[in-house]
């Protein structure tokens, strides 16, 4: 048998074995997984150890493929669209001021440039998987606080592949190349927005017309499927898989089969997301621990220290919500997979200690280990630093509010539209559209160019086939050029500016030059690509195309068409699930959401007057929505039975609490199988005196005299023949009868 299974097989009996331990001692999980690593390890000389650790290291980075690809279901780009610049900043602040932290930790012990530099790295980001772990452990996902964590989260896994960048380059050169990091991070915003405009355009289609094909089992295989394909993609061109898993995830986040994915991975995250804990603990060497325990414990202080202050300082700046900065700083105290990549990337250039590596890792096992408590210890910091805050806070705080209620307001356009407000809208649209367009316009050149033109040059000739390939170019980018050219320039902000005077309506015109502009570059570039004529040919050939893809109009409907598939496609999963009388709700105060019935909840069988909805969760029950029927305001008699979802109005912390309640209060798994009413089987030999002797089932009626189902007479063979309705019952037959236990008592003394 291969090792690799051998491995697997030891590695999953001891963290089973461990986490039991862990549960029963109602400690996480992944404490558990993490202590069974270091158990099953081979730095522990006490317990077997595994044989190979790089076959372990590749189930663990399974595990954080599928944890990533479930995140991204669980946590689409559109919340973090909405939740505006928030956090960025945040991000953006925390991991300044970490870098700065483990810059000077390093510099106190006297570590080289480099490794300062490579430290104040791994510090800087948090634990995606970890955190994610122990806010699923500790039953805290869908707390508001948790939803703005993930937020920073992510923003800091997309941060930490730039910072990366810098550090190789760093590396490489002894010196900062900004050119090098401008590249790049254009690179990464090229990649991960083609990846989300392709996706949510083809694969809604893909689902939705394959939709009666497929089954759980094949989604299962074709959300895995693809998920490994954007992380395989991913890897090719030099990111982590993990960010390639992800963005699939928060594509398929956005369809109508995302909860079904989600059920069908589950099993695959946890079970592979334990391995990777696992692996986490097996880095753990006792020798360092004992070598470098002084700056293992400092950097573990500066570590949790730092991100319980500057996180919750972060957070609060953003936000001004005190008690939400404080629980989300609480809960960052930890770092995780992107420092081990880093300091792998650190050895690997060969430009870092060779300590550095075991001291990172042994800091977040120890910072790993103390989350889960430091997350538990926020709310009492938080009830006793709130007394005693300053008032000044309390202003900053009001203020802070009152921004977001006025931009909220402008966004819904309560205000009076003013001259800034109409440029702000006119150039965010033109640059959104601008920046999807010219996307998927590069990346279908190079599509074009890469596959398109060797077949022409093979078919037709070099000569020929290059002006079949440039005419093919320019017919699939039509339908993109077109809205970067158009779109927006006779919309109700370009009709208020130009009524302002000759002025605004010349900034105008500029601004609708520059897309013209940009059209036209799109269409030179690709023409002068594939065509070696002169400068001048070329500017004529770009500028009649371009004439041709304005005016034509199945270039115009063509265009329109993809548009519409793509917003609808992005809003699909709301409109769903936001229903429309719902939407009118918007802003208010209550919500309408829907909470689904567990399958062994014990709320099954009970009325809606029993469970007292109204009185002790503060809900209204508007619909029971049972096997695609709904039961429209639903009246105290209706019952509620497992796998109905409830369709509920209520406040936001109320809705939170019932779906809280619903998944606690199930049955216990003794009384699932307790049965008042059991069923048996039983035979009766039908003597001379019985009343069934010359008469059939339809003549005594049997099933409702006795309230028991005769199933069969057995034979002279020992065999159950089927017993007919009109069949008359002879002295000597034996009958087998099905019915409860007390009715088949009575039964035997009857017949």
């Amino acid at each position: 048998m291969s090792s690799l299974i051998i491995d697997l097989a030891y590695i999953l009996v001891v963290a089973s074995i461990v986490t039991i331990i862990f549960k029963r001692l109602k400690q996480p999980l992944v404490l558990g997984y993490i202590v069974a690593g270091f158990l099953a390890g081979p730095h522990m000389p006490y317990t077997p150890s595994v044989s190979s650790m790089e076959g372990i290291e590749e189930w663990s980075e399974l595990g954080v493929i599928f944890l990533m690809f479930t995140l991204g279901l669980e946590f689409s780009f559109k919340k973090i669209v909405r939740m505006g610049i928030q956090p960025i900043l945040t991000a953006i602040m925390v991991m300044c001021c970490m870098i700065g932290i483990g810059g000077m930790v390093a510099l106190l012990f006297g570590w080289s440039s480099m490794d300062r530099i490579f430290l104040g790295g791994m510090l800087s980001m948090s634990s995606t998987t970890i955190i994610y772990k122990a806010f699923d452990d500790l039953g805290l996902r869908n707390k508001r606080f948790a939803s703005g964590v993930i937020s920073v989260l992510i923003i800091e896994d997309i941060l930490g592949i730039l910072l990366m960048v810098m550090l190789s380059a760093l590396a490489v050169s002894r010196h900062f190349e900004g050119i090098e990091l401008i590249k790049s991070l254009m690179k990464l915003a090229f990649f991960l927005l083609l990846w989300f405009l392709v996706g949510i355009y083809l694969l809604p289609l893909f689902l939705r017309k394959f939709r009666r094909y497929i089954n759980n089992e094949m989604l299962l295989v074709v959300s895995v499927g693809l998920c490994f394909l954007l992380a395989v993609v991913a890897s090719r061109i030099g990111y982590s898989p993990a960010l390639g898993a992800f963005m699939m995830g928060s594509i398929l986040a956005e369809t109508l089969e995302a909860e079904n994915i989600e059920k069908s991975v589950s099993s695959l995250r946890d079970l592979f997301g334990a391995v990777f804990f696992v692996s986490v603990g097996m880095m753990v060497e006792p020798s360092v621990l004992t070598s470098y325990w002084l700056p293992i414990i400092v950097l573990t202080l500066a570590v949790v220290l730092g991100q319980m202050f500057f996180g919750s300082l972060s957070f609060f700046v953003a936000s001004g919500d005190l008690r939400l900065a404080v629980r989300s700083g609480f809960s960052m105290v930890q770092i995780g997979e992107f420092a081990f990549i880093i300091a792998g990337l650190g050895q690997e250039l060969g430009v870092t200690s060779q300590f550095l590596y075991p001291v990172v890792v042994s800091v977040s096992i120890i910072t790993t280990f103390f989350t889960p408590y430091i997350i538990k210890l926020a709310p009492k910091v938080c009830n006793r630093v709130e007394p005693t805050i300053n008032v000044q806070l309390s202003v900053v705080n009001d203020k802070l509010k009152h921004s977001k209620v006025l931009s909220k307001n402008r966004r819904q356009g309560r205000l009076v539209f003013s001259p800034a407000l109409a440029w702000k809208r006119f150039i965010t649209a033109v640059l959104y559209q601008t920046a999807a367009y010219m996307t998927i316009s590069i990346a279908l050149a190079m599509f074009c160019f890469a596959t398109i033109m060797p077949l022409c040059h093979h078919i037709m000739g070099e000569r020929y086939g290059t002006i079949v390939c440039c005419v093919v170019t320019l017919l699939l980018l039509s339908p993109c050029i077109r809205p970067i050219v158009i779109r927006k320039n006779h919309s109700r902000e370009v009709h208020y500016l130009r009524s302002l005077g000759k002025m605004m309506s010349l900034l105008v015109g500029v601004a609708i030059f520059i897309k013209v502009l940009i059209g036209f570059a799109i269409i030179y570039n690709v023409v002068s690509f594939v065509s070696p004529i002169w400068w001048v040919w070329r500017v004529l050939i770009s500028i009649a195309a371009l004439v041709l893809i304005v005016i034509s109009r199945i270039v115009k409907y063509t265009s329109i068409r993809m548009e519409r598939t793509f917003k609808q496609n992005l809003r699909l999963k709301e409109q769903q699930n936001t229903l429309s009388y719902g939407r009118r709700l918007r802003g208010k105060d209550l919500q309408i959401a829907r909470v689904k019935v567990p399958m062994h909840s014990s709320w099954g069988g009970h009325s809606l007057a029993q469970l007292h909805f109204g009185k002790t969760d503060r809900v209204h029950i508007a619909a029971i929505i049972r096997a695609g029927h709904r039961i429209n305001i639903p009246g105290g008699k209706n019952i509620i039975y497992p796998g109905d979802e409830l369709e509920i109005v209520a406040g936001a912390e109320a809705i939170e609490a019932l779906r809280a309640r619903s998944e606690q209060e199930l049955m216990q798994p003794q009384d699932r199988i307790k049965d008042k009413h059991s069923m048996s089987i039983i035979s009766v030999r039908l003597s001379e005196s019985s009343p069934l002797i010359g008469n059939t089932l339809q003549d005594v009626d049997f099933r409702l005299r006795y309230h028991c189902m005769v199933v069969g007479v057995e034979n002279e063979q020992g065999h159950l023949d089927p017993t007919q309705a009109k069949r008359q019952f002879r002295q000597g037959d034996i009958v087998w009868v099905v019915g409860e236990e007390a009715d088949l008592s009575m039964l035997t003394m009857v017949i």
